[in-house]
């Protein structure tokens, strides 16, 4: 499949927002993985994207905030959370690149059913914190339902300085503009926009994770590759779109 360019915009505006939300104090940890052992586990219709044959999957915790319906406002309580997700990296026959979720652990039951009513998307309900002291960040997340209630993860990062020059692998990593989900029995990419990455180096304290491993994937024994840090951005998403039957 002929991959789009990777862009630090989105090449696809969303002109009317279904859903508006902005994500904050973002840690991104990735390893390299074989495209082989990621490529049973995306929808159909897409493959794994790599990145000079490469492909990689990503432990990302951060703070969902003001998730709100529309161009609303942010829900009350129920739109402001913490979530630390299991990503994959996929791209579809037309080109677009996005991102194929194995596991959303969330701290609020509600939207967690909202999302695997809706969009089948592997919400899972998890008790965490996330905690800062001056320029470190700790991410914490223990998961209640659905099974395994085994499935923990502890991480802790150092905010560096900011990155003027972001690299190709870290562009690759961040600059996603879509997801792509199989629900009501066909995959579907879920177009989102937001304004390019702020992005800092971040330095690997502590990790202690089981997740990844609960998602199917090889549990990684080396350390990450890629340890970056965001402050944030608004973010909105649009329509989902059905894939055309291959």
């Amino acid at each position: 499949m002929n991959a789009e360019a990777v862009t630090v915009s989105t090449p696809r505006p969303v002109r009317r927002s279904v859903l508006v939300q902005r994500w904050a104090d973002l840690a991104f940890l990735h390893w390299p993985v074989d495209p082989a052992v990621v490529a049973p586990l995306l929808p159909a219709g897409t493959v794994p994207d790599t990145l000079d044959g490469v492909t990689y999957v990503g432990l990302i915790g951060f703070r969902m905030e003001g998730v709100g319906f529309l161009s609303g406002p942010g829900v009350p309580y129920l739109g402001t959370f913490a979530e630390t997700n299991v990503r994959l990296y996929s791209v579809d026959a037309r080109g677009r690149r996005a991102v194929v979720f194995r596991s959303l652990e969330a701290e609020r039951l509600l939207p967690v059913l909202t999302a695997r009513a809706s969009l089948r998307l592997p919400y899972m309900w998890a008790r965490m914190r996330i905690t800062r002291s001056g320029d470190v960040l700790t991410y914490s997340s223990r998961r209640r339902w659905p099974g395994p209630r085994t499935a923990t993860s502890h991480m802790a990062i150092r905010v560096g300085g900011p990155i003027v020059e972001p690299t190709p692998l870290e562009c690759f990593l961040t600059a996603r503009w879509g997801l792509h989900t199989t629900a009501w029995g066909r995959t579907r990419h879920l177009a989102n926009e937001h304004p390019p990455w702020p992005l800092h180096r971040a330095e690997l304290l502590s990790l202690s994770d089981t997740l990844i491993g609960a998602a199917g994937l090889p549990q990684p024994s080396d350390p990450p590759v890629s340890v970056l840090y965001s402050p944030g951005v608004a973010v909105a998403f649009g329509r989902t779109h059905a894939l055309a039957p291959t």
